[in-house]
């Protein structure tokens, strides 16, 4: 009876707690386990950026945005708030787009790119964009991914606004030079 104590005990001291646990009975028929959570549309906006925008001719923010990466070719998608508060109203989405896709004139033609889109790598370069909550190696790896990118912001809510309007601005990064 030792031999089984002295195993366990062993496995708890190099970390093998999950191994080491007794079996345990069956749950009463009444109890059943909750069920798994299936993943949303929601899920996955971690990665933590805050910029400035020109919206209306106005410097606005630093916007919190919070993306996800929904495609590899980068194509990502932010929800963009004006706090980090957990409350905070969402105000406006980026989507940030790989440059082979957005720099084709048969998808963007070159004067509908020059007045809503920008350059990452260029918004990076003014030291605007801040990437956070991850450590600096993490954060020059992302900011070096949106940098073969190109921005499209919609602003949903005006500034100053008690709610929206139904008028959807184009925000801008800032310092967007026309090419």
């Amino acid at each position: 009876m030792i031999r089984p104590f002295v195993a366990a005990l062993f496995l708890l001291l190099i970390g093998g707690a999950a191994f080491a646990q007794a079996p345990t009975q069956a749950p009463p028929p009444e109890a059943k386990p909750a069920p798994e959570a299936k993943p949303t549309p929601g899920d996955g906006y971690t990665i933590h950026v805050t910029a400035a925008h020109l919206i209306d001719g106005k410097v606005r923010g630093p916007f919190h945005h919070y993306c996800k990466v929904v495609a590899p070719d980068p194509f990502i998608q932010c929800l963009l708030f004006e706090t980090n508060d957990p409350n905070a109203k969402l105000v406006g989405i980026e989507y940030i787009v790989a440059k082979p896709l957005t720099r084709n004139r048969e998808v963007v033609p070159a004067s509908i790119w020059k007045k809503v889109w920008h350059d990452h790598a260029e918004e990076i370069a003014t030291g605007n964009v801040k990437v956070l909550d991850l450590p600096p190696d993490k954060a020059k790896e992302v900011a070096d991914t949106v940098a073969k990118t190109d921005g499209i912001i919609f602003s949903l809510w005006p500034a100053g606004a008690k709610l929206p309007n139904g008028k959807v601005s184009m925000g801008q990064m800032v310092g967007h030079a026309v090419h």
